[in-house]
């Protein structure tokens, strides 16, 4: 069992930032990446990035550029840095967490860009 726990959502305006966190616990030695995927009303979960242990990283077109998604291993946290925020970006941000036999999902975090 892997637990996440998401933090640093909130209310901003265009063109500002803000960062999102992503804590894990429990059988963390299994995972071989994490990530965050996003959600707005209407749609479907979408990726946003992920990053492996090594460092490796995969970022949505909508995102590259704006967001840089980062990990500290040693603290098992992941974040998502997220910059020139656009009112299309506004969702629930989901954290993941990948292991060979399945994903586990953190509770999310609302992000609203609004001026």
């Amino acid at each position: 069992q892997v637990q996440l726990v998401e933090s640093g959502g909130g209310l901003v305006q265009p063109g500002e930032s803000l960062r999102l966190s992503c804590a894990a616990s429990g059988s963390i030695f299994s995972i071989y990446a994490m990530g965050w995927y996003r959600q707005s009303p209407g749609k479907q979960r979408e990726l946003v990035a992920t990053i492996t242990g090594g460092g490796s990283t995969n970022y949505a077109d909508s995102v590259k550029g704006r967001f840089t998604i980062s990990n500290n291993n040693a603290k098992n946290l992941v974040y998502l840095q997220m910059s020139s925020l656009k009112p299309e970006d506004t969702a629930v941000y989901y954290c993941i967490a990948k292991l060979p036999q399945r994903n586990y999902w953190g509770q999310g975090t609302q992000v609203t860009v609004s001026s």
